[in-house]
């Protein structure tokens, strides 16, 4: 059994959508970010940069209880557990690895920050709103180039690059982004938000979020007290 700690983000739906798709069992505990939750000590033994999502595996690779943090690194774990959604030849395996790093590295905090300073920010700050907008629309176009040549992101089959990705495109009104411009990457979006897995996964706590619109939330995510004292 797999205990999974996540709450309804896109970093949280990749894992979602990874266990679904793997079939394997797994038990939720909310951990709401908008109440402070990732900071309770419980948590932080899990994952000690007070981030969702992280996972205990009482059936670890040595018998033993794993705990992991950090969205991509739980994917590659749960892909080797699996022998799913990872390509065994090198080739293939590090072509995979290359977009999975490109989602961790750049989509995702790029998206983040766009999403920050469009939608959350207390103040509009023009240059930050032009800045990570701008660059929302070239990470899309880098993946509307790359799908305009194959079916999926990587190693020509679906595979945990493709489900790091789409979770950060679900919101795409929020960063900015007209489908229109992006035609290949939306035929994409839409054949991977018909997999039943994936429909499972993006309901996993999406009733149990709630909008950002009280400014003790907003303080708990962005302010002083996101930093959690140790």
């Amino acid at each position: 059994m797999i205990d999974l700690y996540s709450w309804a983000t896109p970093n949280g739906h990749k894992i979602h959508i990874m266990l679904e798709e793997c079939g394997l069992p797994y038990q939720v505990h909310p951990i709401n970010i908008g109440a402070g939750d990732q900071f309770k000590p419980e948590f932080l033994r899990i994952s000690p940069n007070n981030k969702i999502p992280a996972i205990v595996d009482s059936d670890g690779p040595d018998g033993q209880p794993l705990s992991l943090f950090e969205s991509g690194a739980i994917l590659l774990y749960l892909a080797s557990k699996t022998n799913r959604f990872l390509p065994v030849s090198v080739r293939e395996r590090y072509d995979v690895l290359q977009w999975l790093m490109f989602q961790m590295g750049g989509l995702g905090p790029m998206l983040g920050q766009a999403h920050h300073f469009r939608i959350y920010a207390p103040e509009k700050i023009d240059y930050a709103v032009n800045r990570y907008t701008q660059e929302a629309k070239r990470l899309y176009g880098v993946l509307n180039e790359q799908v305009r040549q194959h079916r999926f992101i990587a190693a020509q089959q679906y595979t945990i690059a493709d489900i790091a990705v789409f979770p950060w495109l679900r919101s795409w009104q929020n960063q900015g982004i007209n489908w229109d411009d992006f035609p290949h990457l939306k035929d994409w979006f839409d054949r991977v938000a018909e997999r039943p897995a994936v429909q499972r996964g993006v309901e996993v706590l999406a009733s149990a979020r709630k909008p950002l619109t009280d400014d003790r939330a907003r303080q708990v995510l962005f302010g002083a007290t996101s930093t959690p004292k140790r």
